[in-house]
């Protein structure tokens, strides 16, 4: 009898979040499910990683009727999620009383499997998160996120592996988000897993530097029970390898996958002209790219890098990027590139190639990193970097949950009524700014999803800057057009510079053609040593300082968000604020004045 390997298909979450950035719709996913739930698969991925975000802050769907939903429309099948560990789904830790309801909610809505990961490899991180999916009767599957760097052996991973058993995991996943894995080191881990631990092993492989369908048999020949695959139609380049073509290759080699090619080709079918309409979210890095073994920048990452770089206009400089992030991950002690160090370091790395000064500007989640507030770094961080962004303050030994106090009471007051089931709360936890927002929409009937582009054939212009030169009466101008994200969901906002002046428009979404001035247009450029600016583009979070106040050079005035990470902008130097021209919320944009020091 042939040994049957269990597939799981990656394409209602993985697949299409590295593919068209987080953005596929329930009404394209929904009639393909009963071919899913049929198809033979041993689960379905479904939720977790950025699906939950992007949910809330562009598709504006509830991302817990999303799961409930396909919870309903896959009654056979188990359904997994992808959980961040201590971080849930957001960007920082939780209390353990937040990551406990979520878990509880997560498994009462519809998740059967639960592959926790810590982004660190601390397995301190992982250990609430496992007891409460225990606790709720779920499968927790322990993951190791695969890597490779000078402290990342083979080794190493097979005693986080027999900790994470030892945490009373049911099962254990190779995350191999990068595509780094190669054939021999796949079947060297494969290998001395099943040596060494007596657990089914996943391994789930995205296919960025095209070896990834390679690493799969070879890690069946190792021994593996369960693969990751992704349907044809969101298979490839930064996805993972195509599930009908694994399917073909392991029967061809004897071994059972239990799948229906006839029910895999109706959604393979369905799905090749679902993704033409979302072709304004492809990203041109969505082929083979054998770059990604010296960058290490993974699947999901690459897609969001390029549109987040589009938002700034700054497209051009990907490649100055990629090179400049495996700099910063040395410096910050060699962590795995998955969310959230890999928005961490991404997001660290954009800013030492935009301001043109290596760590001229910290993001405050670089700070708390290097503090030890996300645990402990594979490997020796740089110390004069850690001295430049935390000075004396103390670095964390523990584990860092343990310096948090519970925190759901508090949630549920600050959300108010706003929230109309503990399920609000959690997605107000998770993303505090865009969560409000969202439910507050939602409870007033005013939630407007993000606009798809009609299907055409040819480039389409995104956010990438455009060059003009305009004569009015004989005077030519220089003018600069860059798309940036829009802060209401019925605009849409274009950064402009004339001559080097920032202006900003907005125009309807609609369609109305009449544009009206945004708030760029109303401050000064900076031109003086003590005028406030940003290096690019966000909003702002909170201001710090107000007028008459006394501040020092290298003090914090201002916190932008940009790229889903927060930036403090300091004071260029000492002296009083004459005049704050901004606002919490306010959308700002390079070299205007926000704040002024006199």
């Amino acid at each position: 009898m042939s040994r049957k390997i269990h597939i799981t298909d990656v394409v209602l979450r993985d697949g299409n979040q590295s593919l068209i950035a987080t953005r596929l719709r329930m009404e394209d996913m929904l009639p393909v499910c009963d071919a899913l739930d049929k198809a033979g698969y041993w689960s379905l991925e479904v939720w977790g990683g950025a699906t939950f975000d992007a949910c809330v802050r562009f598709l504006k769907e509830d991302p817990w009727e999303r799961l409930r939903t396909f919870r309903k429309a896959l009654p056979n099948t188990r359904l997994q999620m992808l959980l961040r560990g201590q971080n849930l789904l957001g960007y920082r830790h939780y209390p353990d009383d937040v990551v406990e309801a979520f878990v509880a909610k997560s498994s009462e809505n519809g998740i059967d499997v639960f592959r926790i990961f810590d982004a660190l490899n601390d397995v301190r991180n992982l250990k609430t998160a496992i007891a409460a999916t225990i606790a709720a009767g779920k499968h927790a599957q322990g993951t190791l996120c695969y890597t490779a760097s000078p402290v990342h052996t083979v080794k190493g991973f097979v005693k986080q592996a027999k900790q994470m058993a030892k945490m009373g995991c049911h099962s254990i996943a190779i995350k191999d988000m990068a595509g780094l894995l190669t054939p021999e080191i796949t079947f060297q881990l494969v290998s001395s897993l099943k040596k060494e631990i007596d657990l089914p092993l996943f391994l789930h492989s995205h296919y960025t530097s095209g070896m990834a369908s390679m690493c799969q048999l070879k890690a069946v020949e190792a021994g593996i029970d369960h693969l990751d695959t992704a349907i044809s139609a969101f298979a490839g380049g930064t996805s993972h390898p195509p599930t009908e073509t694994m399917k073909a290759v392991l029967e061809a080699a004897g071994y059972d996958t239990g799948l229906d090619s006839v029910l895999l080709e109706q959604v393979a079918s369905h799905l090749r002209e679902v993704r033409r309409k979302y072709h304004q979210f492809e990203s041109e890095y969505n082929g083979v790219d054998t770059q990604v073994l010296l960058s290490q920048v993974p699947g999901g990452m690459m897609s969001n890098l390029a549109n987040q770089l589009k938002e700034q206009g700054a497209l051009d400089r990907i490649q100055e990027v990629f090179a400049e992030i495996p700099r910063v991950r040395q410096d910050l002690g060699y962590p795995p590139l998955v969310t959230p160090s890999s928005q961490i370091v991404g997001t660290q790395a954009v800013l030492n190639v935009l301001s043109g000064k290596r760590y001229d500007t910290i993001t405050n989640e670089v700070k708390r990193y290097l503090q030890g507030l996300y645990g402990a770094a594979p490997a020796p961080v740089d110390e004069q970097l850690r001295k430049r962004a935390i000075g004396n303050e103390e670095v964390v030994e523990c584990r860092p949950a343990d310096l948090l106090a519970p925190e759901l009471n508090a949630l549920r007051e600050k959300i108010g009524a706003d929230a109309k089931c503990e399920e609000d709360v959690l997605t107000y936890a998770m993303f505090p700014d865009v969560g409000m927002s969202y439910l507050q929409q939602r409870n007033k009937g005013t939630l407007k999803p993000e606009a798809l582009l009609p299907a055409v054939s040819g480039a389409v212009a995104g956010g990438v800057a455009h060059e003009f030169k305009i004569t009015v009466h004989g005077e030519t101008y220089d003018i600069h057009v860059t798309g940036v994200s829009p802060s209401s969901d019925s605009e849409r906002r274009f950064y402009m510079t004339v001559d080097g002046e920032p202006e900003e428009i907005t125009l309807e979404t609609a369609g109305s053609a009449a544009p009206t001035e945004g708030r760029a247009g109303r401050r000064t450029r900076a031109t003086a040593p003590g005028h406030v600016t940003s290096t690019m583009p966000g909003n702002v979070v909170e201001v710090l300082v107000k007028e008459g106040q006394s501040v020092n050079a290298g003090d914090a005035v201002l916190v932008i968000e940009a790229m889903k990470m927060e930036t403090e902008i300091k004071a260029p130097v000492s002296g009083t604020v004459a005049g704050v021209f901004v606002k919490k919320g306010d959308r700002v944009t390079p070299s205007e004045t926000l704040v002024d020091i006199g």
